[in-house]
């Protein structure tokens, strides 16, 4: 169908004769046009909601109604874009942070392409540089991805906009960076949505551990070089859909970045000997190597996987990262205590049309901390079940068959056992949540863990 057959359809389902559904297909499009508009912009509105049922034929007409409503208010916003994307070179451009977040910060960054153009679009590789002169570092950064063997691919490398005694790359008027880069490149079509691969070196290389735990729903996989984080900074569950590769000299001992490096790749192979083939990892303490370690065997390697956007079998530790949140990972969304110090854990597994949820406060406990810095090196963790917060669990048809009756239980208890509804509001409001092409969800089952 085109979108004027879609819209014709959801018409006659919600009760609207056939022709008028010609004249308001249009409409209903700028409709959802003008609501992420105001999403985009902050703008406080109710939820989008004409209550237009969907048949499950029509689906994917609607769907990509609601894209192509999402690309145009995209385009209709006032905000700094990508540059054409064109072969990459030493030219640059620039994006101002919001000043809300960090007062005069403006990133600059360098955005190109090698290779030709796939029929699914480029890989995306994000590089984040070391802690040395940022100038300096910038320059290798555009060395490494003109140099590595991964074309044809796209890279987005940034400079880091200020400097300082714990300035880092996971702050989040950095998060804001590269969510509006994901957000901008899935909408241009030229990146592949299922091929984003985060990396770094040393300072980056922390930075890059970080945000693989707390983005690994968008990634296909992430590959930290020459760091090594303590492991509260970056739960390892959140990567069980993701590749992973940490490369570290075995000699490079700053900052324990040798032990933390040997701790990853412990925690990495139980939870793989537990959930065989779910936890991808190619971790590597290099004989002889200190800080100064070949760099080139990493994004070949992350390029050999694509990103599973509907995993079956997901693990969430939602953790604060430099005061905030997140708000939605894979195909679930949450409503959370306003507290940024509680930790809340989300474990879905799906059997056909079996959704088995448990959701838990978690709670940690150092168990060692470094005597110069404080750094905490490792740590306990205890659970106990969540009794308030909403979690909202979206649903499409490769998850579960959507013409059956669906059941969840949530920590143990019987939620929902129907067939669900499919509407159009649910494909928006998915929309919104993860600015994601290939996570438009035509169904939900909402949750109030009070109820419990």
């Amino acid at each position: 169908m085109n979108i004027l057959q879609c819209s014709c359809a959801i018409a006659l389902l919600s009760g609207v004769p056939a022709a008028a559904a010609v004249d308001d297909s249009s409409a209903l499009s700028k409709k959802i046009t003008v609501w992420f508009e105001n999403e985009l912009n902050d703008v406080r509105q109710a939820p989008f909601s004409p209550d237009i049922r969907l048949d499950s034929a029509d689906v994917d007409s609607a769907a990509r109604m609601v894209w192509d409503a999402w690309k145009a208010a995209n385009a209709a916003i006032d905000e700094e874009r990508l540059p054409q994307l064109v072969p990459l070179s030493a030219d640059s451009a620039s994006w101002t942070l919001p000043p809300s977040l960090e007062p005069n910060a403006v990133m600059t960054f360098r955005y190109g392409a090698k290779g030709e153009e796939p029929a699914a679009g480029y890989p995306l590789f994000l590089y984040l540089h070391g802690s040395g002169e940022k100038n300096r570092e910038w320059a290798n950064g555009y060395h490494f991805a003109s140099t590595f063997d991964d074309a044809p691919s796209v890279y987005f490398v940034p400079r880091i906009p200020n400097t300082g005694e714990w300035y880092r790359w996971y702050q989040r008027s950095k998060q804001a960076a590269w969510e509006k880069m994901l957000r901008q490149a899935f909408v241009s079509g030229h990146i592949n949505p299922d091929r984003v691969y985060f990396f770094g070196i040393s300072e980056g290389g922390y930075g890059s551990q970080r945000l693989a735990s707390f983005y690994a729903d968008y990634l296909a996989g992430a590959g930290p070089m020459a760091g090594g984080e303590p492991l509260a900074n970056a739960p390892v569950e959140n990567c069980r859909n993701i590749v992973f590769s940490l490369r570290t000299g075995a000699e490079d001992h700053g900052f324990y970045r040798e032990k933390l490096t040997r701790r990853t790749a412990q925690a990495f192979d139980s939870l793989s000997a537990l959930h065989p083939g779910e936890f991808h990892h190619w971790i590597e303490l290099i004989p002889g190597r200190g800080h100064a370690i070949n760099y080139s065997p990493t994004t070949p390697w992350l390029k050999g996987f694509a990103r599973n956007p509907y995993p079956r079998a997901v693990n969430w530790e939602n953790f604060e990262m430099d005061g905030r949140k997140r708000t939605g990972f894979y195909n679930l969304a949450v409503q959370e205590p306003d507290t940024l110090s509680c930790r809340m854990r989300y474990d879905m597994e799906i059997e056909g049309n079996d959704i088995r949820l448990t959701a838990d406060r978690v709670s940690y406990r150092t168990t060692e901390t470094d005597p110069r810095w404080g750094i905490a090196l490792d740590f306990e963790r205890t659970y106990t079940p969540a009794t308030s917060g909403l979690v909202t669990v979206f649903l499409n048809s490769r998850l579960v068959d959507l013409g059956k009756p669906v059941r969840l239980t949530v920590n143990g208890k019987e939620v929902y056992n129907a067939v669900p509804e499919l509407s159009l509001d649910n494909l928006v409001e998915s929309c919104a949540e993860f600015f994601d092409p290939r996570r438009l969800f035509p169904a939900k089952i909402t949750v109030n863990l009070a109820d419990l």
